[in-house]
C-alpha cells in the first residue's frame, strides 16, 4: 500500500476512520499519548511478549520494517514497562511509524524527545525481565479489538482505531466522503445554522410532544 494512503488515513483521525467503518475496530481502552499532537497509520507488526518480559520487543524490531505500526503485548496487561528510550531510539531508527504498547512504557521525557509517537496504557519505571519467548506476527486482541499482521492501525489524541487489510479500500473512500460531509456541516454551522436541523433532529424531538 502507498505509504500516501497511510499518511491520509492519519490526517483523517481515527474518529473520522472509526465513524467511517461503521464503528468498527475501536481499541476500548484508555492510552496515553506520550507524544503529544502526534498522529500515525501504517500496517501492523505484532509481538506477543512473555508476563513482565520485553524479549519479544528485540525480536520484533530485528524483524520491522519502515513504515510499520507495532503492536506490543503481554498475555495480560500489566504496568511492566516493555519499552523506554532506548528501544524507542532503536524503533526510530529502523523507521518504525509508531508504537501501539498495551502495557506500560518509561523514560517518557526522552521518548517525547525521540518524537517516535507511541501509545501506552500505563507509564511506569519498573522494567521487564528478558528471558520468555513468545510469538510474533499472530493476531492479538488489544482494548477489545482484534489486531493481525497486516491491519491498518490508526492513532491520535483520540486513540486507536483497527481497519482489516482487506476492508482498507472501502473504509479509506467512506472515510474521505464522511470527512467532506463534516466539513460541509462545518461551514454551515459557522454561518449560523443550528445542528438541531443539519443532523434531523428536531424531528425526533417533535414527534415525542
Amino acid at each position: 500500500m502507498p505509504a500516501n494512503v497511510y499518511l491520509e488515513l492519519a490526517e483523517l483521525g481515527a474518529a473520522t476512520v472509526y465513524e467511517a467503518s461503521g464503528r468498527h475496530g475501536l481499541v476500548d481502552v484508555e492510552l496515553i499519548q506520550v507524544v503529544p499532537g502526534s498522529r500515525v497509520a501504517g500496517p501492523a507488526r505484532t509481538a506477543r511478549c512473555g508476563q513482565r518480559d520485553n524479549l519479544m520487543v528485540h525480536a520484533v524490531l530485528a524483524e520491522a520494517q519502515p513504515g510499520d505500526v507495532l503492536v506490543l503485548t503481554m498475555p495480560e496487561p500489566e504496568p511492566v514497562a516493555l519499552v523506554g528510550d532506548l528501544l524507542a531510539t532503536h524503533a526510530r531508527a529502523r523507521g518504525v511509524a509508531g508504537l501501539l504498547v498495551d502495557a506500560a512504557v518509561r523514560d517518557v521525557a526522552e521518548l517525547a524527545e525521540i518524537g517516535l509517537p507511541v501509545w501506552a496504557r500505563y507509564v511506569r519505571a519498573r522494567g521487564p525481565d528478558k528471558a520468555e519467548a513468545g510469538t510474533l506476527n499472530e493476531p492479538v486482541t488489544v482494548g477489545g479489538a482484534l489486531i493481525r499482521p497486516g491491519d491498518v492501525v490508526v492513532l491520535d489524541a483520540d486513540g486507536a482505531v483497527v481497519v482489516e487489510h482487506e476492508r482498507l479500500s472501502e473504509v479509506l473512500d467512506a472515510t474521505r466522503a464522511r470527512a467532506k460531509e463534516e466539513n460541509d456541516k462545518r461551514a454551515q454551522l459557522q454561518e449560523g445554522a443550528l445542528s438541531f436541523d443539519l443532523w434531523g433532529l428536531r424531528q425526533l424531538v417533535e414527534r415525542e410532544e
